[in-house]
């Protein structure tokens, strides 16, 4: 390994990549510029592929004359050398002691300029996973990034040689700090609230929902607001862990109010009762036009009418807004997750389309998931958000959900809406998850919440809870892999990575066999994973690109790389 501390790089590093053989080197790189090629086969995508496998080459010392080499696989030629490219780091003698390494050093290697790019931390996630590695391997190794910045920080050294080294740390810091990190021990990151009105809107504040600091942020939207139990932004959100950091978007909270309000009153009342049992017919009949509507609840269209045309507007108007805010960094240069159900989903759904039509917005974006939006279903509406999109775009529908297709009753019967269907995108970031199984009604994406978060595969205080019970081995410092290698009592750090979810068949004790590729059933060891398949522990069907999401198999399954595009997933429990 070598000690680089020159200029650009004031923090003493060790680059872990330079440890592997000078063939894992090139197979390391080899495989990154595949797999953006896989990612982000589109045009506009190509410069960015091409500076990274220029830089990841130069990372690894390896000779100027291959760099051709791997701008052509960035390209994406040579793509059937993906698995020969894993089979050999799998093979590598310092992999084998410490698999975890290509994912600590490409984390290091991400944020050495400061700026920590969604499709970087896309790629990290999926090369992680072609190498088998846990994908919490890399949040453990972005917060050991953050704790060893914190400990030079605090710790500085009084000697001549520190002092020196001091005024080059200063400029490394400086650039850590672009992060997102306003400070390194604390600080608010976000804090912005709207301080006079922008147009027609009169609210738009960030509210901390955790008080982590994180090299990854998620936001979450929410889509109206009631009195009770559900009366603040945060309510629907308690269960949310998918990031350390995490925030929720104060909006329009007296529309969202008056929305919630009205709400009630339609589904509480005895027009309620007598509407829905006529609406389960005509739903399911497939009959969903203004004249199929019962007379009863037309009688009553005015107490939803207005709040919910009201909101409509101003959820367009907000997500506008929000576009502009990340674009102007306020959340530092690191990834962001949206998160939101009904009109906070179309919050996203405009933000996204305000971030496509401006220059320079790939790479804030990291996963989007839209639940119940109400926004149009068509492909072509929705193909300009995979410009912005880095990973997954998550659209969760409920088939039967009969309030949101009595809001657009009035609209032509041809017009698809994506929170009742599927989006029908040829994209490999385009995943729909059918939650009619849990959802019974449009009230029921606030209420249960917790449950949806785990079908589109988001984590939840519970799936940490589980992490931190030994389903996941930590590492234990950055940087130090003899000692990540020997994490677990000194034991065979093979023995110490669950590569696969523990099944167990209720009618035996005995554990379910291993297997490289659950879907081909390729039971070989080290076995190279099966391209048509969309991760080592998904559960599929007869047809590849229908998968079922069950209690212990969800979206979060699902590749970064898969290519199986039209994904409808059901999501049942139980």
């Amino acid at each position: 390994m070598e000690d680089e501390s020159d200029g650009q790089s004031a923090l003493p590093r060790v680059v872990l990549g330079r440890s592997l053989s000078e063939p894992s080197r090139f197979a390391y790189a080899g495989l990154c510029g595949l797999s953006l090629a896989q990612l982000y086969p589109e045009k506009e995508q190509r410069d960015f592929c091409l500076k990274f496998v220029g830089d990841l080459a130069h990372w690894l010392a390896l000779c100027p004359t291959v760099i051709p080499a791997m701008e052509a696989f960035a390209s994406g030629l040579g793509r059937e050398g993906t698995d020969t490219f894993a089979q050999v780091l799998l093979e590598d003698s310092v992999l084998k002691a410490n698999p975890a390494i290509i994912t600590q050093d490409l984390v290091s290697f991400c944020l050495q300029d400061g700026y920590y790019d969604a499709r970087s931390r896309v790629l990290i996630s999926h090369v992680s996973w072609l190498l088998r590695v846990p994908p919490e391997t890399m949040e453990v190794s972005e917060e050991s990034l953050m704790q060893s910045l914190k400990h030079y920080t605090d710790e500085p050294s009084e000697s001549i040689q520190a002092s020196r080294r001091k005024k080059e740390l200063r400029k490394k810091i400086k650039r850590y700090l672009l992060i997102g990190l306003a400070t390194v021990g604390g600080g608010t990151v976000i804090g912005y609230k709207m301080k006079k009105r922008v147009g027609a809107i009169e609210e738009f504040e960030f509210l901390p929902l955790t008080g982590g600091r994180q090299l990854h942020i998620c936001i979450a939207i929410t889509g109206w607001l009631s009195t009770g139990k559900y009366g603040s932004f945060a309510a629907p959100w308690q269960s949310l862990f998918h990031s350390t950091e995490q925030y929720c978007l104060a909006w329009e909270s007296k529309y969202l109010m008056e929305l919630g309000n009205a709400l009630d009153t339609l589904l509480n009342g005895l027009v309620n009762i007598v509407a829905q049992e006529a609406l389960k017919y005509t739903i399911l009949s497939g009959i969903v036009t203004a004249l199929t509507w019962p007379a009863s609840l037309i009688t009553v269209a005015s107490v939803i009418d207005n709040p919910w045309g009201v909101c409509l507007s101003r959820s367009a108007e907000v997500g506008k807004h929000l576009a502009h805010i990340l674009l102007s960094r306020h959340q530092g240069k690191r990834p962001v997750t949206l998160i939101g159900f009904s009109l906070g989903a179309r919050v996203i759904y405009f933000c996204l389309h305000e971030l496509a039509q401006e220059a320079g917005a790939e790479g804030i974006i990291e996963d989007v998931v839209l639940l119940g939006a109400p926004v149009e279903g068509d492909v072509k509406r929705w193909k300009p958000l995979t410009r912005v999109v880095a990973g997954r775009i998550i659209n969760g529908y409920c088939r039967g959900d009969w309030l949101l297709s009595f809001v657009y009753r009035s609209s032509s019967v041809k017009l698809n809406v994506a929170g009742l269907q599927p989006v029908n995108l040829d994209d490999r970031r385009m995943v729909n998850v059918d939650l009619s199984s849990v959802v019974n009604g449009h009230l029921d994406y606030m209420k249960q919440m917790d449950t949806l978060l785990k079908a589109v595969g988001i984590k939840t205080k519970e799936c940490r809870l589980e992490e931190q019970n030994g389903l996941l081995h930590p590492l234990v410092a950055f940087g130090e892999p003899s000692k990540i290698s020997q994490a677990a009592n000194g034991t065979d750090p093979e023995d110490n990575w669950d590569w696969e979810p523990v099944t167990t068949d209720p009618q035996s004790s005995d554990p379910a066999p291993q297997s490289c590729c659950t879907t081909c059933s390729s039971a070989e060891e080290n076995a190279a994973l099966c391209g048509d398949c969309a991760n080592n522990n998904t559960t599929s069907t007869t047809d590849p690109a229908r998968r079922s999401v069950t209690a212990s198999s969800d979206a979060s399954n699902y590749s970064y790389a898969d290519t199986k595009s039209e994904r409808q997933t059901p999501f049942s429990v139980g």
